[in-house]
């Protein structure tokens, strides 16, 4: 009788209510929603930086709870007639049609999964994600495998709940990047592995650039100093974030006046905190400068994955590693400190940062191997998910794959197949929109350095705010309106094209090695 009741009430509701009146109880009930997911987005923040070891069984039901309860109300009958009584009026302004058809979007897809089965993936990724922090301390798959397998079963599962065409795995990449399938990213990486590997090879028959000056005696403190440093001058607004301490850097928002960073410290190596720090800032600045006055709703989130990534790899590597931008940094640097880095001048060490050699560790990876890695966790997903790999044979596929692909030795799984975190959030689909972000950075950084005047000088005096402003107008505050293909073309001229990022690695990369 209740649930008549409030079937009757939205019908009476939508029947005497104004499209703006519609629209207020639609933005009601999106923010609602917004509320209990972000407020699980704190309790999951909470489990990768500060949680007890002892509290993950309750952590992973309090998650698995909210994660529930979100999707219940987002799956509600009278959410859906809403959407199509506000999809079918025509006097809602631009802004408003387009929250509420992608709202309608998103609501015909999740209505494919029951709450309990979202119940099932939020305890099975709470579970996986402590069992894989149990696994790297012991240095084994195994302690990891059952629950990895327990997981890779149920994205199976959604993908045949979300329904596909061609292929299983399209069902997860769609979730990451819109449009995204097998069959482009199989044409895309054959269309990028060739020069790839030629412009590896090249490099390996060129003298070895000498970087053992990054791996010494660098304190703690220091590097987290200079790192916090580093986010502030790229622009960070710490009223509104705050960065942390995690065993895999990563990036979450539960709104855009409060989005969090964590990054990992070596004492000896001193690249891993500032470029996971400088990635990172990448994804926060696109987060803190997504509309505010849309919480909740489409319009106030990220495009895709690939254009996420896209602004990562943009500050990470065309500034983060750019001659230009060290010139200022560097000086700073060095006084901080003195012992490693007085001997060593400010070309050498340009060279240093950006050393091409297949390595073991993605997040470690140079520019132009890093793609190796994306595409060896590409194939390896792509094969977990249609069934002709199992589990138990990751290990062994992963290491043959580094070593033929890369000429690499895997001498133990943490610094295999356990250094990355995705697969214990159940995030199979994620790692390709790493490659797709690269190609995007490229072009759009070159289309900010054609139209944003003096943006080259700006850098090299170490001022950032001319490009941000630039990402702001142009990728920021669209939100999600539009698809990452529209998006590139809008803020570039054209669809995406490969030639750009090939382009910057040849150039750059020629002046390294001196071909």
């Amino acid at each position: 009788m209740f649930c008549l009741r409030a079937t009757l009430k939205i019908v009476k509701m939508i029947l005497t209510q104004s499209s703006q009146d519609l629209y207020g109880e639609y933005t009601a009930r999106m923010q609602k929603i917004a509320d209990v997911k972000f407020s699980a987005a704190v309790l999951q923040w909470d489990q990768e930086t500060y949680l007890p070891p002892k509290g993950a069984g309750f952590r992973a039901r309090q998650l698995a709870t909210l994660s529930e309860i979100a999707h219940e109300w987002f799956i509600s009958p009278d959410l859906g007639r809403l959407l199509e009584e506000l999809h079918a009026r025509n006097d809602l302004n631009d802004d408003q049609q387009r929250n509420v058809a992608l709202s309608l979007e998103d609501y015909t897809k999740q209505r494919k999964f029951t709450p309990a089965f979202i119940r099932r993936l939020s305890e099975a990724a709470s579970r996986c994600f402590h069992t894989w922090i149990q696994a790297r301390t012991a240095n084994s798959f195994a302690v990891y495998r059952d629950d990895l397998a327990n997981m890779v079963q149920l994205k199976k599962e959604e993908a045949e709940l979300a329904g596909y065409k061609d292929h299983p795995y399209n069902a997860l990449l769609d979730q990451y990047e819109k449009g995204a399938t097998v069959a482009l990213l199989d044409r895309v990486f054959a269309e990028v592995r060739p020069p790839l590997q030629d412009l590896l090879q090249r490099i390996a028959g060129c003298p070895t650039v000498d970087d053992d000056f990054l791996r010494g005696d660098y304190p703690k403190q220091q590097q987290w100093d200079f790192g916090m440093d580093l986010i502030r001058q790229l622009g960070f607004d710490f009223e509104a974030g705050r960065q942390d301490l995690s065993e895999h850097p990563f990036t979450t928002n539960f709104n855009a006046l409060d989005v969090r960073i964590t990054t990992r410290v070596d004492e000896h190596d001193f690249s891993h905190m500032t470029w996971s720090c400088i990635h990172e800032t990448g994804h926060a600045l696109y987060e803190q400068g997504l509309p505010a006055e849309n919480y909740g709703l489409p319009l106030g989130e990220y495009a895709s994955l690939g254009i996420h990534e896209s602004q990562s790899r943009l500050w990470e590597n065309n500034i983060g590693r750019s001659q230009n931008w060290w010139q200022t940094v560097y000086p700073r640097l060095r006084a901080l400190f003195p012992n490693q880095l007085d001997p060593v001048p400010a070309g050498r060490f340009y060279k240093a940062i950006n050393k091409v050699q297949p390595s073991l560790i993605r997040t470690e990876a140079d520019e132009v191997s890093y793609h190796f890695h994306v595409m060896i966790r590409y194939e390896l997903e792509k094969r977990l998910i249609e069934g002709s790999l199992s589990v138990a044979d990751i290990p062994g596929w992963w290491n043959e794959h580094y070593a033929a692909w890369l000429g690499v030795i895997v001498p133990d799984d943490k610094r295999g197949c356990l250094q990355d975190v995705h697969w214990s959030h159940g995030s199979f689909g994620y790692f390709p929109t790493y490659s797709l972000g690269s190609f995007y950075a490229a072009q759009f950084f070159a289309a900010a350095e054609d139209r944003v005047p003096g943006l080259h000088e700006a850098i090299g005096a170490g001022d950032t705010k001319p490009l941000l402003a630039w990402l702001r107008e142009n990728i920021h505050r669209w939100g999600r309106r539009f698809t990452s293909e529209e998006l590139c073309l809008k803020a570039t001229g054209k669809t995406l094209e490969i030639r750009y990022f090939l382009a910057y690695l040849l150039d750059k990369y020629d002046n390294i090695y001196k071909f």
